[in-house]
Protein backbone atom coordinates (compact mmCIF):
# COMPACT_ATOMS: atom_id res chain seq x y z
CA UNK A 1 0.00 0.00 0.00
CA UNK A 2 1.16 3.23 -0.85
CA UNK A 3 0.97 6.11 1.16
CA UNK A 4 -1.02 9.35 0.44
CA UNK A 5 0.23 12.74 1.49
CA UNK A 6 -2.51 14.40 3.39
CA UNK A 7 -1.74 18.03 3.71
CA UNK A 8 -3.39 20.38 6.10
CA UNK A 9 -2.21 23.39 7.92
CA UNK A 10 0.22 23.26 10.69
CA UNK A 11 -1.23 24.25 14.19
CA UNK A 12 -1.08 24.66 17.76
CA UNK A 13 1.75 22.17 19.47
CA UNK A 14 0.28 19.09 21.44
CA UNK A 15 1.68 15.25 22.56
CA UNK A 16 -0.85 14.12 20.52
CA UNK A 17 0.97 13.53 17.52
CA UNK A 18 4.55 12.67 16.85
CA UNK A 19 6.50 11.26 13.88
CA UNK A 20 7.01 7.82 14.24
CA UNK A 21 11.08 7.77 13.77
CA UNK A 22 12.99 10.60 14.01
CA UNK A 23 17.48 9.94 13.80
CA UNK A 24 17.42 11.29 17.93
CA UNK A 25 15.51 8.30 18.94
CA UNK A 26 14.36 10.30 22.10
CA UNK A 27 13.66 13.72 20.50
CA UNK A 28 10.54 13.84 18.80
CA UNK A 29 8.93 16.70 16.97
CA UNK A 30 5.12 17.11 17.81
CA UNK A 31 2.34 18.37 15.59
CA UNK A 32 -1.41 18.91 15.92
CA UNK A 33 -3.80 18.48 13.31
CA UNK A 34 -5.82 21.62 13.26
CA UNK A 35 -5.97 24.41 11.24
CA UNK A 36 -3.83 27.64 13.30
CA UNK A 37 -0.42 29.00 13.37
CA UNK A 38 2.49 26.17 12.88
CA UNK A 39 4.39 25.02 16.02
CA UNK A 40 6.26 22.31 16.71
CA UNK A 41 7.56 21.21 20.52
CA UNK A 42 10.65 18.75 21.19
CA UNK A 43 9.43 15.76 23.91
CA UNK A 44 12.03 14.00 25.94
CA UNK A 45 11.58 11.30 27.40
CA UNK A 46 14.52 10.34 29.10
CA UNK A 47 12.30 11.08 32.56
CA UNK A 48 8.83 9.97 31.61
CA UNK A 49 7.72 7.12 33.92
CA UNK A 50 5.35 4.77 33.41
CA UNK A 51 3.10 4.22 36.11
CA UNK A 52 0.04 2.05 37.33
CA UNK A 53 -3.52 2.15 38.64
CA UNK A 54 -5.32 -0.73 39.09
CA UNK A 55 -9.15 -0.13 38.45
CA UNK A 56 -10.49 -3.73 38.53
CA UNK A 57 -9.68 -6.88 39.27
CA UNK A 58 -7.73 -7.58 36.35
CA UNK A 59 -7.76 -4.06 34.42
CA UNK A 60 -4.88 -1.30 34.77
CA UNK A 61 -4.43 1.87 33.38
CA UNK A 62 -0.96 3.06 32.68
CA UNK A 63 0.33 6.23 32.46
CA UNK A 64 3.25 7.90 30.78
CA UNK A 65 3.70 10.17 27.69
CA UNK A 66 1.05 10.26 25.44
CA UNK A 67 -2.16 8.33 25.41
CA UNK A 68 -3.17 6.70 28.43
CA UNK A 69 -3.13 2.73 28.07
CA UNK A 70 -5.52 0.08 29.03
CA UNK A 71 -4.45 -3.22 30.72
CA UNK A 72 -6.75 -6.29 30.52
CA UNK A 73 -4.37 -9.27 32.28
CA UNK A 74 -4.92 -13.08 32.89
CA UNK A 75 -4.27 -16.49 31.61
CA UNK A 76 -4.80 -15.98 27.68
CA UNK A 77 -2.40 -13.15 27.84
CA UNK A 78 -2.33 -9.39 28.35
CA UNK A 79 -4.83 -7.30 26.05
CA UNK A 80 -3.39 -3.78 26.02
CA UNK A 81 -5.30 -0.84 24.65
CA UNK A 82 -2.96 1.68 23.10
CA UNK A 83 0.81 1.91 23.17
CA UNK A 84 1.86 5.66 23.22
CA UNK A 85 5.35 6.16 21.86
CA UNK A 86 8.14 4.04 20.47
CA UNK A 87 10.70 4.77 22.86
CA UNK A 88 8.73 4.24 25.50
CA UNK A 89 8.23 0.56 24.48
CA UNK A 90 10.90 -0.84 27.18
CA UNK A 91 9.43 0.95 29.98
CA UNK A 92 5.38 -0.07 29.07
CA UNK A 93 6.88 -3.77 29.04
CA UNK A 94 8.24 -3.37 32.63
CA UNK A 95 5.44 -1.74 33.73
CA UNK A 96 2.96 -4.80 32.50
CA UNK A 97 5.68 -7.18 33.65
CA UNK A 98 5.24 -6.06 37.03
CA UNK A 99 1.53 -6.61 36.59
CA UNK A 100 1.34 -10.11 34.90
CA UNK A 101 4.06 -12.84 33.63
CA UNK A 102 1.75 -13.24 30.77
CA UNK A 103 2.94 -12.17 26.96
CA UNK A 104 1.28 -9.36 25.35
CA UNK A 105 -1.09 -11.22 22.71
CA UNK A 106 -3.39 -8.25 21.64
CA UNK A 107 -2.88 -4.99 21.09
CA UNK A 108 -6.39 -2.32 20.12
CA UNK A 109 -5.65 1.12 18.67
CA UNK A 110 -8.34 2.96 19.62
CA UNK A 111 -7.02 5.88 16.68
CA UNK A 112 -4.36 6.29 14.64
CA UNK A 113 -2.47 8.95 16.47
CA UNK A 114 1.41 8.37 17.37
CA UNK A 115 0.80 9.12 20.46
CA UNK A 116 -1.23 5.86 20.81
CA UNK A 117 0.10 3.84 18.13
CA UNK A 118 3.86 4.87 18.18
CA UNK A 119 4.98 1.49 20.45
CA UNK A 120 2.90 -0.78 17.64
CA UNK A 121 5.67 -1.90 15.73
CA UNK A 122 7.93 -3.29 18.90
CA UNK A 123 4.61 -4.91 20.21
CA UNK A 124 4.20 -6.08 17.13
CA UNK A 125 7.90 -7.52 16.86
CA UNK A 126 7.33 -9.42 20.46
CA UNK A 127 4.30 -10.95 18.76
CA UNK A 128 1.02 -8.87 19.90
CA UNK A 129 -1.92 -9.10 17.22
CA UNK A 130 -3.02 -5.18 16.48
CA UNK A 131 -6.57 -4.80 15.94
CA UNK A 132 -8.01 -1.51 15.32
CA UNK A 133 -10.56 0.15 12.68
CA UNK A 134 -10.07 0.03 8.91
CA UNK A 135 -9.63 3.47 8.47
CA UNK A 136 -6.21 3.38 11.58
CA UNK A 137 -5.01 1.67 9.09
CA UNK A 138 -5.51 3.45 6.45
CA UNK A 139 -4.29 6.61 7.88
CA UNK A 140 -1.20 4.93 9.49
CA UNK A 141 -0.09 3.88 5.99
CA UNK A 142 -0.43 7.75 4.96
CA UNK A 143 2.11 10.12 5.34
CA UNK A 144 0.74 13.78 6.46
CA UNK A 145 2.30 16.89 5.42
CA UNK A 146 1.63 20.10 7.47
CA UNK A 147 1.92 23.57 5.66
CA UNK A 148 1.76 27.14 6.60
CA UNK A 149 4.02 29.31 8.67
CA UNK A 150 6.15 26.37 8.85
CA UNK A 151 6.23 23.07 7.90
CA UNK A 152 6.46 19.67 9.14
CA UNK A 153 5.90 16.27 8.07
CA UNK A 154 4.53 12.71 9.63
CA UNK A 155 5.51 9.79 7.55
CA UNK A 156 3.85 6.67 7.56
CA UNK A 157 4.27 4.43 9.95
CA UNK A 158 6.20 0.69 9.01
CA UNK A 159 4.04 -1.62 7.61
CA UNK A 160 5.09 -3.65 10.79
CA UNK A 161 2.93 -0.90 13.14
CA UNK A 162 -0.20 -1.30 10.76
CA UNK A 163 -3.48 -3.03 12.10
CA UNK A 164 -3.29 -6.46 11.46
CA UNK A 165 -7.27 -7.34 12.15
CA UNK A 166 -8.94 -4.86 11.32
CA UNK A 167 -13.03 -4.14 11.37
CA UNK A 168 -16.13 -1.55 10.46
CA UNK A 169 -18.27 -1.20 13.34
CA UNK A 170 -16.78 -3.20 16.01
CA UNK A 171 -15.34 -6.46 17.18
CA UNK A 172 -15.86 -8.39 20.33
CA UNK A 173 -13.00 -10.46 21.77
CA UNK A 174 -13.30 -13.14 24.53
CA UNK A 175 -10.17 -13.20 26.74
CA UNK A 176 -9.29 -13.28 30.77
CA UNK A 177 -13.32 -14.46 31.25
CA UNK A 178 -13.81 -10.83 29.95
CA UNK A 179 -15.96 -9.84 26.95
CA UNK A 180 -14.30 -7.04 25.48
CA UNK A 181 -16.11 -4.61 22.71
CA UNK A 182 -14.58 -2.51 20.46
CA UNK A 183 -16.83 -0.11 19.24
CA UNK A 184 -16.57 1.78 16.17
CA UNK A 185 -18.09 5.51 16.57
CA UNK A 186 -18.79 7.80 13.54
CA UNK A 187 -16.09 10.52 13.01
CA UNK A 188 -15.61 12.10 16.01
CA UNK A 189 -11.99 12.68 17.42
CA UNK A 190 -11.00 11.18 14.05
CA UNK A 191 -12.88 9.24 11.52
CA UNK A 192 -11.29 6.01 12.67
CA UNK A 193 -11.77 6.10 16.87
CA UNK A 194 -13.80 3.19 18.72
CA UNK A 195 -13.82 2.54 22.51
CA UNK A 196 -13.58 -0.39 24.59
CA UNK A 197 -15.84 -1.78 27.14
CA UNK A 198 -14.92 -4.57 29.32
CA UNK A 199 -18.34 -5.90 30.60
CA UNK A 200 -17.35 -8.03 33.42
CA UNK A 201 -15.17 -5.45 35.04
CA UNK A 202 -17.06 -2.52 34.17
CA UNK A 203 -14.53 -0.33 32.49
CA UNK A 204 -14.63 1.77 29.72
CA UNK A 205 -11.58 3.33 27.72
CA UNK A 206 -12.63 6.03 25.77
CA UNK A 207 -9.43 6.44 23.81
CA UNK A 208 -9.27 10.62 22.66
CA UNK A 209 -12.86 10.62 22.79
CA UNK A 210 -12.70 11.85 26.33
CA UNK A 211 -9.86 14.33 27.64
CA UNK A 212 -10.44 14.38 31.72
CA UNK A 213 -10.21 17.82 32.99
CA UNK A 214 -8.60 19.77 29.96
CA UNK A 215 -9.79 20.57 26.70
CA UNK A 216 -9.60 17.95 23.83
CA UNK A 217 -7.57 18.11 20.40
CA UNK A 218 -10.60 17.34 17.71
CA UNK A 219 -8.56 16.16 14.68
CA UNK A 220 -10.16 18.18 11.85
CA UNK A 221 -7.91 16.81 8.70
CA UNK A 222 -8.77 13.18 9.35
CA UNK A 223 -12.50 13.41 9.86
CA UNK A 224 -12.88 14.74 13.49
CA UNK A 225 -15.84 17.31 14.16
CA UNK A 226 -17.44 18.72 17.66
CA UNK A 227 -21.01 17.45 16.48
CA UNK A 228 -19.32 13.67 16.35
CA UNK A 229 -17.37 13.94 19.74
CA UNK A 230 -20.70 15.15 21.59
CA UNK A 231 -22.57 11.95 19.73
CA UNK A 232 -19.33 9.41 20.50
CA UNK A 233 -19.90 10.96 24.06
CA UNK A 234 -23.40 10.57 24.34
CA UNK A 235 -23.36 6.85 23.08
CA UNK A 236 -20.64 6.09 26.33
CA UNK A 237 -22.76 7.64 28.84
CA UNK A 238 -25.59 5.71 27.46
CA UNK A 239 -23.34 2.34 28.32
CA UNK A 240 -21.60 3.52 31.63
CA UNK A 241 -23.57 4.09 35.19
CA UNK A 242 -22.58 5.24 38.46
CA UNK A 243 -20.28 2.44 39.32
CA UNK A 244 -18.27 2.95 35.69
CA UNK A 245 -14.57 3.71 35.28
CA UNK A 246 -13.14 5.46 32.73
CA UNK A 247 -9.94 5.32 31.37
CA UNK A 248 -10.12 8.75 29.27
CA UNK A 249 -7.16 9.26 26.32
CA UNK A 250 -5.47 11.62 28.29
CA UNK A 251 -5.95 12.55 31.63
CA UNK A 252 -6.81 11.05 35.46
CA UNK A 253 -8.85 7.65 35.39
CA UNK A 254 -12.64 8.98 35.79
CA UNK A 255 -15.98 8.06 36.36
CA UNK A 256 -19.64 8.51 34.09
CA UNK A 257 -19.95 11.94 36.30
CA UNK A 258 -16.12 12.98 35.16
CA UNK A 259 -17.18 12.05 30.95
CA UNK A 260 -20.81 14.15 31.84
CA UNK A 261 -18.88 16.84 32.65
CA UNK A 262 -16.24 16.42 29.83
CA UNK A 263 -19.46 15.94 27.65
CA UNK A 264 -21.29 19.28 29.37
CA UNK A 265 -18.55 21.25 28.11
CA UNK A 266 -18.57 20.23 24.38
CA UNK A 267 -22.05 21.01 24.26
CA UNK A 268 -21.32 24.29 26.29
CA UNK A 269 -18.65 25.30 23.88
CA UNK A 270 -20.35 24.47 20.97
CA UNK A 271 -23.30 26.85 21.79
CA UNK A 272 -20.97 29.36 22.83
CA UNK A 273 -19.14 29.38 18.95
CA UNK A 274 -22.63 28.93 17.15
CA UNK A 275 -24.14 32.10 19.38
CA UNK A 276 -21.29 34.16 18.32
CA UNK A 277 -21.42 32.92 14.75
CA UNK A 278 -24.94 33.94 14.41
CA UNK A 279 -24.08 37.74 16.12
CA UNK A 280 -21.11 37.89 12.69
CA UNK A 281 -18.45 37.70 15.42
CA UNK A 282 -14.95 36.39 14.32
CA UNK A 283 -12.99 33.73 16.36
CA UNK A 284 -10.25 37.09 17.17
CA UNK A 285 -13.29 39.11 18.48
CA UNK A 286 -15.09 36.39 20.47
CA UNK A 287 -11.52 35.68 22.09
CA UNK A 288 -10.85 39.09 22.35
CA UNK A 289 -13.88 39.63 24.50
CA UNK A 290 -13.12 37.17 26.61
CA UNK A 291 -16.50 35.30 26.30
CA UNK A 292 -14.91 31.90 26.78
CA UNK A 293 -13.13 32.92 30.45
CA UNK A 294 -15.45 30.75 32.73
CA UNK A 295 -14.87 27.54 30.69
CA UNK A 296 -11.08 28.11 30.53
CA UNK A 297 -10.83 28.41 33.81
CA UNK A 298 -11.83 25.01 34.21
CA UNK A 299 -10.56 23.33 30.79
CA UNK A 300 -8.02 25.64 29.29
CA UNK A 301 -4.81 24.61 31.48
CA UNK A 302 -3.50 21.37 29.18
CA UNK A 303 -1.59 21.66 26.12
CA UNK A 304 -5.00 22.46 23.86
CA UNK A 305 -5.17 26.47 24.14
CA UNK A 306 -8.59 28.05 23.85
CA UNK A 307 -7.39 29.73 20.04
CA UNK A 308 -6.75 26.56 18.53
CA UNK A 309 -9.82 24.69 20.26
CA UNK A 310 -12.23 27.23 19.27
CA UNK A 311 -10.65 27.67 16.29
CA UNK A 312 -11.52 24.22 15.67
CA UNK A 313 -15.33 24.65 16.44
CA UNK A 314 -15.78 27.36 14.42
CA UNK A 315 -14.56 25.60 11.31
CA UNK A 316 -16.90 22.66 11.79
CA UNK A 317 -19.68 25.15 12.54
CA UNK A 318 -18.65 27.30 9.49
CA UNK A 319 -18.41 23.87 7.28
CA UNK A 320 -21.70 23.03 8.44
CA UNK A 321 -23.46 26.21 7.57
CA UNK A 322 -21.97 25.92 4.12
CA UNK A 323 -23.24 22.44 3.38
CA UNK A 324 -26.86 23.39 4.54
CA UNK A 325 -26.70 26.47 1.52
Amino acid sequence: MNARPTRAPAAEPSPGLAPARRSAPLLIVLAVLLGGAAAVVAQNFDKVQVTSEKLADNIWMLKGAGGNIGICAGPDGVVMIDDQYAPLSSRIKDAVKAISDQPIRTLINTHWHPDHTGGNENFRNDGAEIFAHENVRKRMAEMHIFTGARSDTIPASPERAWPVVTFTDGITLYRNGEEITVIHVPPAHTDGDAFVWFHHANVIHTGDLCFNGIYPRIDGITGGNIDGMIAADDRILAIADDRTRIIPGHGPSTDKAGLKRFHDMLVQARALVAKEIKAGHSLDQMLASHATADIDSVWGKGFMKPPAFYGGIFQDLQKLAGARK
